[in-house]
């Protein structure tokens, strides 16, 4: 009982060493993996080589396959290309299976010792991530040595020796079992070691260990796929063309198995590397056999899971998608999109200001007010997805980046507040009381409304690009628009005085609309802020300095 308690415990070591050096790496290095397979798809091989790069170094063909997804699904990578890519993702994976099944125990403790010391000494920095990574690492080759030590009694025990004895060959049954275990286990990796460890300890035949590999592979397949399944039709495009390519490769395979088992036997006497052998030379061949139907495969894919019409659904979040919370740069770029999104709804709501003002357009002002309740959703699904963010996983660029978006949402989600109110306020007091402004006043808040959709845009600028020219810009429309609105609203205490009637009867309507948009424009112009103070282009004061208190407000 205790050599199999052992078993497990080295399993699990072994399952979460290849999650650390996977999240290690997406952490060092998500925003250069991003450049690198959006702009590998040139043509197929170089697509190819940047999925074997990509997966080796993430040591995970599934996690490469939820990043290509989420690309897809943004529009940034066709589908065909996306899916050569993934066929070089899986060698990736296979040759790493190959450098861990040589015998690296002797590292493991340098890189266990390392990575310790430098992850806790510089834990936010890069040199600490990679710290993470070596760790990871060391637990890996430390889980590995662990297997053969707990299975080595266990192969002399008679009841072991009985159950295999009494194993069924049934390949299918055997790719069954891999399946399931790369789906529980969340690593094709991991179960292709431990079947190649169990095979060289002499638990497992031959013939059921490569059994067991076909398995792995088609798991990882259906794992991606799992990972996708309430994702956009988008998003499940590379996951499907991924497993439909393992199916067919099993399916070529099965029939073969008997005389794959005899003849593999002639590249080495190690089961140990028979078992990664088989599983390299079998992602190889994958490569080989489809990597010139990717186009075609890509085409059918895009017209069985089409992208859906997105008029009518501006409700929606149409950008946050959940498979790229594993990637944190990705999930960033994700969330800034979506954040525009809902900017666009409010400047919508912006613009039919002036058509219900003029036009006293009653349906049309309702149909704004509607408009709020959607922002409020994109502010509370944007708030949910970047909380999903692990902080820690961010750089300290992504980690600004994090901050920026969640103040942008905040913004836009009080600027519609305002402009629901200010609705209502034209409903009430001027529409339904078939009140108008005067020409005067009516031109002043033409005037000051398209200044503001003016900003808007400015403003949406900024929050994209962050250039620190257009931030300034910004910044300065705030003055001018404080100035104006102090302007215009003198002018309308001199109609005032003067008598005019639509301004005595719309006087405090017009004021609190000119001072709720100054309030709209300075919550769109402190998008600037955070932008110039890391330029270091913000003073710390308005005040003028030297400032001396007046002798009579002296205490």
């Amino acid at each position: 009982m205790q050599h199999l308690l052992n078993l497990f415990a080295a399993i699990a070591l072994l399952v979460w060493g290849t999650y650390i050096v996977r999240t290690g790496v997406l952490r060092v290095m998500g925003a250069n993996l991003r450049h690198v397979l959006a702009r590998s798809v040139r043509n197929r091989l170089s697509a190819v080589a940047a999925g074997l790069g990509v997966a080796g170094l993430l040591q995970s063909s599934t996690a490469t396959c939820l990043i290509l997804a989420s690309f897809v699904a943004q529009g940034l990578i066709p589908t065909g290309p996306a899916l050569a890519v993934m066929l070089g993702a899986d060698v990736g994976t296979s040759l790493m299976a190959v450098v861990f099944s040589f015998d690296l125990s002797w590292l493991s403790p340098l890189l266990i010792v390392v990575g310790v010391v430098t992850f806790i000494s510089s834990e936010s920095t890069t040199i600490g991530r990679l710290g993470r990574v070596a760790i990871g690492l060391g637990v890996i080759t430390l889980a590995l040595h662990l297997i053969v030590a707990a299975t080595q009694p266990l192969t002399q025990a008679p009841v072991v020796v009985a159950l295999l004895a009494a194993l069924p060959n049934e390949i299918m049954l055997e790719i069954f079992v891999g399946a399931l275990l790369s789906v529980l286990s969340y690593s094709s990796l991991a179960i292709v070691l431990l079947t190649a460890t169990l095979a060289a300890a002499g638990v497992l035949p031959l013939v059921v260990a490569l059994g067991l590999v076909l398995g792995a592979n088609l798991g990882s397949g259906l794992l991606a796929m799992l990972s996708t399944a309430g994702s956009t039709p988008q998003a499940r495009r590379i996951p499907l063309g991924n497993l439909l390519f393992k199916i067919a490769g099993c399916l070529i395979l099965i029939p073969l198995m008997p005389q794959i088992a005899v003849h593999i036997t002639r590249l080495t006497d190690s089961p140990l590397h028979l078992v990664v052998a088989f599983h390299l030379l079998f992602n190889v061949a994958l490569a080989v056999l489809f990597v010139g139907t990717v186009r075609a495969l890509g085409v059918r894919l895009d017209g069985w899971l089409p992208t859906p019409d997105k008029a009518g659904q501006t409700q929606r979040p149409q950008h946050l998608d959940p498979t790229a919370l594993t990637t944190p740069s990705l999930a960033i770029s994700c969330a800034a999109r979506e954040a525009l999104h809902q900017a666009d709804v409010v400047e919508t709501m912006l613009r039919g200001i002036l058509p219900v003002l003029k036009d006293n357009d009653l349906a049309l002002a309702e149909n704004l007010r509607r408009q709020d309740d959607t922002v409020d959703q994109l502010y509370s699904a944007i708030k949910f997805y970047l909380t999903q963010i692990s902080r820690a996983a961010l750089s300290e660029r992504e980690g600004k980046r994090w901050t920026d978006i969640i103040s942008f949402t905040i913004n836009m989600e009080q600027i519609g507040d305002i402009v629901e109110r200010v609705i209502q306020d034209l409903e009430d007091k001027k529409i339904r009381k078939n009140r108008n402004f005067s020409d005067a006043g009516m031109a002043e808040i033409c005037h000051l409304h398209a200044r503001l959709l003016s900003n808007m845009r400015l403003s949406m600028s900024v929050f994209l690009d962050g250039s620190i020219e257009d931030a300034q810009k910004l910044l300065a429309e705030k003055v001018l628009f404080r100035d104006l609105e102090r302007e215009y609203a003198a002018t309308h205490l001199v109609r005032l005085q003067s008598n005019t009637p639509e301004s005595i009867n719309t006087s405090a309507l017009h004021l609190d609309l000119i001072s709720d948009l100054k309030r709209i424009n300075s919550l769109l112009c402190s998008i600037a802020y955070p932008i110039l103070d890391a330029a270091g282009a913000l003073s710390q004061t308005r005040v003028k300095a030297p400032w001396r208190q007046a002798p009579h407000l002296k205490t």
